[in-house]
């Protein structure tokens, strides 16, 4: 990436625009009392007194109290969730067009959220304004420290209305953010100590062994990440991405495509037309699952339909943008370690 002004366009202008495969491609702190009783196990008493938090700019926020008027990202509302930590008011894809929880809001009802935006370049400001949010938190994308879906047009005024938190998931692997997303969970009351959190953090533990033995067998194995539009077929590269660098450390092999061809895309990844969409052989093609691509089962491409993973089944979701729980990451190596444990070798 040529500078982080680069890479914030690429990721902001492409990636949540509509295909682009980024990450691959270009709360209270109190819940509900019936949220109460379904998340104890994973929940602690409410904090009281003051709050902090040290997010991954290396900014610290700082309040009188724990914050109980929390607005996040969705997906980040979503990790939260899954700590007993209820967000009231998000922004981000959300609800689907037939009304249905987006992929993103994982298991939250969205039809008691506050939705400021469900769009990139959608927030609305004087809604916000008026729900008198607390602290607003969200990822990064950059090394800038970008707030993710946050529209540049309005971040100011934005930022006049509440202090921010940014989590990066830039250029590390899916554990670092995890971490911190739990850190973060237990400094607005989650109990990471608790049995629901010991055991989902177990999981991902024995899947990403899995995936690291399933790798190691079966090294001839070569897996794509791809994510589909109207007219590109994105191929993702492993540089920045926090899944991707993860599943390569642990001795995938994926398809890689080279720098020079990553440059127009802030080195996220590489655009080629549906007619070339054969240009990376793969046994195993993972492709996005966001609502803003299209989904494999609805590509009717003639050249998709002739890849060889594709005839052989042997293509999986992917998820660029993952909710940074370990309840929902661990599926995620598992279906990748099943799929090149029982991949035909067809490339």
């Amino acid at each position: 990436m040529s500078n982080a002004r680069t890479a914030r366009y690429s990721r902001r202008g492409l990636l949540a625009a509509g295909g682009a495969l980024g990450l691959g491609a270009l709360v209270t702190a109190c819940g509900s009392e019936d949220s109460k009783n379904k998340d104890s196990d994973a929940k602690g008493a409410a904090k009281s007194g003051p709050w902090s938090f040290k997010d991954d700019r290396g900014k610290t926020v700082s309040l009188d109290h724990v914050p109980t008027k929390i607005v996040a990202f969705t997906g980040v509302a979503a990790a939260l969730y899954d700590y007993g930590i209820e967000v009231k008011g998000v922004f981000g894809p959300t609800k689907t067009k037939d009304g249905k929880a987006d992929v993103q809001a994982g298991d939250m009802d969205v039809s008691k959220l506050t939705v400021f935006g469900n769009r990139f370049d959608q927030f609305n400001v004087e809604q916000y304004a008026a729900f008198q949010p607390e602290v607003l938190i969200t990822t990064t994308f950059d090394a800038a420290g970008s707030l993710w879906y946050v529209p540049l047009a309005s971040k100011d005024k934005i930022a006049k209305l509440a202090p921010s938190v940014a989590l990066s998931v830039f250029d590390r692997q899916m554990p670092k953010p995890l971490q911190r997303m739990a850190e973060l969970a237990a400094s607005l009351g989650a109990d990471l100590k608790a049995a629901k959190v010991v055991e989902a953090k177990k999981r991902f533990e024995a899947a990403s062994e899995r995936l690291r033995k399933a790798a190691k067998s079966r090294p001839e194995i070569k897996v794509l990440a791809g994510s589909a539009s109207d007219t590109i077929f994105y191929v993702s590269g492993s540089d920045f991405s926090i899944d991707l660098e993860y599943f390569k450390a642990l001795g995938v092999n994926l398809v890689e495509p080279p720098a020079k061809a990553k440059e127009a895309n802030g080195g996220w990844f590489e655009n080629l037309s549906w007619e070339n969409v054969d240009k990376y052989p793969a046994d195993v093609i993972m492709m996005d699952d966001r609502a803003s691509t299209i989904q494999p089962a609805d590509i009717t491409e003639a050249t998709w339909k002739k890849l060889p993973a594709v005839k052989a089944g042997q293509v999986i979701s992917r998820s660029p943008e993952p909710i940074l729980s370990y309840d929902k990451c661990t599926p995620l190596v598992e279906n990748l370690a099943k799929a090149i444990e029982s991949a035909k070798k067809v490339a």
